[in-house]
């Protein structure tokens, strides 16, 4: 089962309430910690932030414009991260690229209205359809992040039963969230999964994933996600061609909201903005629109089109398509230069 994997202590700020430069002295917490049998409820944060601490600004680059979204094109300084973030649908077996219970099948264009997504072939085109289960309220929160083959394991039952997650990125050497997972279940370990839904918190990947099926799925864990020490392992391998990336702190500034991203564990484009993400420690709320999803059709209709990754930032107010361009933007708005 999933164990601490060197975890660093460190100090912890309250997210998006105001937000202070890394290594400042953090005020008071008050959590609820019981036993697995009974719920537990999440953490209540209250902070006075400290007379000497510059207020932070969030803008956009100067001349900043939105990149056009090119389908299924590759930047060339790019290819070689993208294929190296595609090495783990091999070892995983595409776990994380499609909704449970998908199925497709290749329709006449004209069975499908043009205010409707779908794939194209020539002059057909794909239907695609799932089975999810019980929707729920709120997102469920999960402090992981990217470098962790258990925590991996819980990003793809999150893309398989499309949930929305708000994550806490908890990288090594992090001065926000990994103090607040012990203050609240005792330890730091990941990942650490909150259902502010039901108060239920708990570490354990297997646990974690077993819970939400049962809460969210129809009960039945995946295969590929049922092999025990083998799944830990082949998750391990899926993370070589990266190299540890999304696994260390970068200094940054922690926003006052949460970011939001349309994104599902199995891309590789959606992993390379995954990382920058967790290194910059920034909270996002992550809309799992794995094929099949019923919410590729409300991003079709928000933007025009569909495509993974899509960035919204409530902070700065830009939105945009292009993992390589939102990489590049998450750097010059929150890292601390």
């Amino acid at each position: 089962m999933a164990k601490a994997l060197n975890l660093i202590p460190s100090s912890i700020f309250p997210p998006f309430l105001s937000p202070t430069i890394p290594k400042r002295k953090f005020c008071t917490i008050r959590a609820t910690t019981e036993s697995s049998e009974t719920p537990q409820t999440s953490a209540s944060v209250q902070t006075k932030p400290e007379p000497s601490s510059p207020p932070l600004t969030f803008a956009p680059p100067p001349n900043f414009k939105p990149p056009e979204p090119k389908r299924f094109g590759v930047r060339p300084d790019k290819v070689w991260d993208v294929l190296g973030a595609a090495l783990a649908l091999f070892f995983r077996l595409g776990t994380g690229v499609f909704v449970s219970g998908y199925s497709f099948s290749f329709v006449s264009k004209n069975d499908i209205p043009s205010d409707q997504y779908a794939l194209e072939f020539n002059d057909s085109k794909v239907k695609e359809t799932s089975k999810v289960g019980p929707r729920p309220a709120k997102p469920i929160e999960i402090y992981e992040f990217e470098g962790c083959p258990f925590c991996r394991k819980v990003r793809e039952i999150v893309a398989v039963l499309d949930l929305d997650v708000l994550f806490y990125p908890c990288p090594q050497g992090g001065p926000n969230f990994r103090r607040k997972v012990a203050e609240m279940g005792g330890k730091q370990q990941f990942p650490y999964m909150v259902d502010p839904n039901t108060g239920v918190s708990m570490y354990e990947s297997d646990d974690i994933i077993k819970y939400l099926v049962g809460k969210y799925g129809d009960g039945t864990v995946p295969f590929a996600l049922s092999l025990g020490l083998l799944t830990t392992l082949t998750a391990g391998f899926a993370m070589i061609g990266r190299a540890g990336k999304g696994s260390r702190y970068s200094p940054s500034k922690l926003p006052p909201k949460p970011l939001l991203v349309w994104a599902y564990e199995g891309s590789p484009f959606c992993k390379l903005v995954r990382e920058v993400l967790v290194e910059l420690e920034l909270p996002h709320i992550y809309r799992s629109c794995a094929r099949g999803s019923p919410k590729r059709q409300i991003l079709f209709e928000k933007t025009g089109r569909f495509q993974a990754p899509y960035l919204e930032d409530p902070n700065t107010g830009v939105e945009m398509f292009e993992s390589a361009e939102i990489v590049e933007y998450l750097k010059a708005t929150y890292a601390l230069q």
